[in-house]
């Protein structure tokens, strides 16, 4: 016997959609079949009758563990910037199984227990499962570098890395993991990379150029907040791509870029591609649903993460990219506070950077891409799951149904319309997307067998995630692949 069978539902499978059922025996999918061509019984019948059945959500860029460290700023006494408790929370609740956080890697002593002890706070406090990119900066030592292999072997094979230090010096926080790396332990760090089968995934910004920027934002009178876009420009974003693609090419390194917000960033990755270079381009909710307009609002610092919103021109032609594939998979850089610190900031130093779109991603790119847009229900399994698993090193374990994978599940009601207000979301106390119609929203969700959303109410609980090992395959990191 079974121990759950989801019935009646549109299943996204790789092999196409159809009218599908699927069985599950403790954390596994064993059927996938159609209706009544295997006898299925079992003890728990999830009836998906009129809905849309889709992997579980993958997001592939939060800041969690990091924003617990000691003397990050809050302004609320007694409301901590969010961990991994209010992320998964609100992950789960959206219909995202997996995320995956960032985490230092030590100079010295065994650093893959660095990396463990870094992510020490999510024990017991995820709603999803989760992982982590490990970073690299210009304090790495040559030979914390060259032990890179030993994380692969941990199962933690992507690197995050930043060309900027985001914030000049003196305006960044005193406990950070954004720090950047110089051109010469990248080009090191790219080299052992490449031979030990690792994705590369790059915050790219020139740094040169935005500290100017921030030099002379008071004289050009751009220092009041809206202009942070002048600060954090579209050349910024098109001067680090080119500089790190062309460092990739020599290197051969499989790498994306996180949190693409110009048409010229774009443009750098379409140009990788069609050269044949494993690249590819992350896009998040917040840049596809909003642009600098919004930053002119009375509290439009809420629409803020870096780099920045860039322009609508730039906006319609990150909507194109993800829609023709140019673009990989959407994220979010989630790192969320309350409204209060989020508006505290009223300068392009003082602005505060993160997003709390974590629990909206998939409705809104549901409702953004499939029904405005006409998208595939194929490609938005794509650009909300597999590809990043793919990416990753999750693949075929998550991000797809399919017999084997986990039973990580997420199913959409397309008939569901309303207008968001904060009743329907679940952490903190502001949301840039209230107020937004949708249609298409995550009504039941399974992580790893077990039923975590139904009905309007959460039945999971902090502890259901796991830490997943990953491992990737060669063949993304060779070409364009996906």
């Amino acid at each position: 016997m079974l121990d759950t069978v989801i019935k009646g539902g549109t299943v996204v499978t790789s092999a196409g959609v159809g009218k599908w059922d699927v069985g599950i025996i403790g954390e596994r999918i064993v059927v996938v079949a159609a209706p009544e061509s295997v006898p299925m019984e079992a003890k728990r019948i999830v009836n998906a009758e009129g809905r849309i059945v889709v992997p579980g959500g993958i997001e592939p860029h939060i800041h969690a563990a990091s924003n617990l460290q000691p003397n990050i700023p809050q302004i609320v006494p007694d409301m901590p910037n969010a961990g991994p408790l209010d992320h998964t929370l609100g992950a789960i609740w959206g219909g995202t199984t997996t995320v995956v956080d960032f985490a230092p890697v030590p100079n010295e002593g065994d650093l893959v227990k660095g990396v463990h002890d870094f992510m020490k706070v999510w024990k017991g406090q995820g709603y999803t499962d989760y992982s982590t990119h490990c970073v690299y900066t210009d304090k790495s030592t040559p030979d914390a570098i060259s032990r890179y292999g030993e994380l692969v072997r941990a199962g933690f094979p992507s690197v995050k890395i930043f060309t900027t230090d985001t914030r000049p010096e003196g305006h960044r926080p005193s406990y950070s993991v954004v720090a950047k790396i110089d051109m010469g332990r990248l080009d090191a760090l790219m080299r052992v990379m490449q031979r030990e089968d690792g994705m590369l995934a790059v915050h790219g910004a020139d740094d040169e150029l935005t500290m100017y920027n921030y030099l002379i934002a008071k004289q050009m009178g751009w220092w009041d907040w809206p202009h942070i876009s002048k600060v954090h420009s579209n050349l910024v974003e098109e001067m680090a791509f080119q500089r790190v693609v062309r460092l990739a090419k020599k290197t051969g390194v499989g790498m994306y870029f996180v949190h693409v917000t110009a048409k010229e960033g774009l443009e750098a990755i379409e140009e990788a591609r069609s050269d044949g270079m494993a690249v590819y381009g992350e896009v998040l909710t917040l840049a596809l649903s909003f642009n600098a307009d919004n930053y002119k609002a009375s509290d439009g610092m809420k629409f803020h993460t870096y780099p920045s919103l860039k322009y609508e021109e730039d906006k319609q032609r990150l909507w194109k990219g993800l829609l023709h594939g140019e673009l990989t998979v959407t994220a979010t850089d989630s790192g969320f506070t309350t409204y209060t610190d989020k508006i505290a900031g009223r300068n392009v130093l003082d602005m505060r950077g993160g997003n709390i779109g974590i629990e909206i991603r998939m409705g809104v790119v549901y409702s953004e891409a499939v029904v405005k847009r006409g998208l595939s229900l194929e490609r938005y399994a794509d650009i909300t799951s597999t590809n990043a698993a793919r990416m990753l090193g999750f693949y075929p374990r998550k991000g797809v149904i399919a017999i084997g994978s986990d039973a990580d599940i997420c199913i959409i009601d397309p008939k569901l319309k309303k207008k968001l207000t904060m009743k329907d979301l679940h952490v903190r106390d502001y949301s840039p997307w209230e107020g937004w119609e949708v249609q298409g929203w995550p009504t039941t969700v399974l992580l790893r067998g077990k039923v975590m959303v139904d009905g309007g109410k959460l039945l999971g609980k902090p502890g259901d995630g796991q830490l997943i090992p990953r491992k990737m395959t060669p063949a993304y990191l060779q070409r364009p692949a996906f």
